[in-house]
């Protein structure tokens, strides 16, 4: 897997061995990624990408423009591959990996104070709906505010993801088998 495009286009990404994760793939990063950048969402943006896996996603947001980026995971060998991708790319200044669950991932982050302009929410299909809806609970919290963004990827069999009262669908996309949503807060 690669990046796409920006400073560090073509430049490799590497994933931990096994079926555990589920990259996201070239097609619908690319068709995500030039929307975003049509929106002026990555310019300077601190992105948080949860259950980050390889961290594909938040690397493309650095790599076109983001000013920094968290990655939360808690699975060993995604961790161990997305801080080999770090190394390589030389961006251990700019990002911040915390080897976590997600939802503690998310009251870390929420505990000190944290506040993101883009965040990647990209679960295991398997999650349910009632967890999935208790992290998007937490994880609006941590959104700057109405021109924040938060992406949700499942599988387009998955229902349309409970939003807590702060959120509301901004775009919804399916790709083949992956649904992307797109998240604001609400006025």
């Amino acid at each position: 897997m690669r990046i796409i495009a920006g400073t560090h286009g073509g430049r490799t990404v590497h994933a931990p061995r096994g079926r555990d994760t589920r990259p996201t793939s070239d097609r619908v990063r690319e068709s995500l990624f030039a929307s975003l950048e049509g929106m002026g969402a990555l310019a300077e943006a601190r992105v948080l990408d949860v259950f980050a896996g390889s961290g594909a996603l938040g690397l493309e947001a650095l790599s076109r423009g983001g000013e920094r980026a968290v990655f939360v995971d808690r699975a060993s060998g995604a961790v161990s591959a997305l801080r080999r991708t770090i190394a390589e790319l030389d961006e251990g200044v700019r990002t911040r990996v915390l080897a976590q669950p997600a939802q503690r991932g998310l009251e870390t982050l929420a505990a000190e104070g944290e506040t993101f302009d883009l965040m990647f929410l990209d679960p295991p299909y398997p999650l349910g709906e009632g967890e999935l809806a208790a992290l998007l609970r937490t994880a609006a919290g941590l959104l700057t505010g109405l021109q924040a963004l938060m992406v949700v990827e499942r599988s387009a069999r998955s229902p349309q993801p409970q939003l807590p009262e702060a959120l509301e669908v901004f775009r919804h996309r399916t790709f083949g088998e992956t649904a992307v949503w797109m998240l604001q807060l609400r006025e």
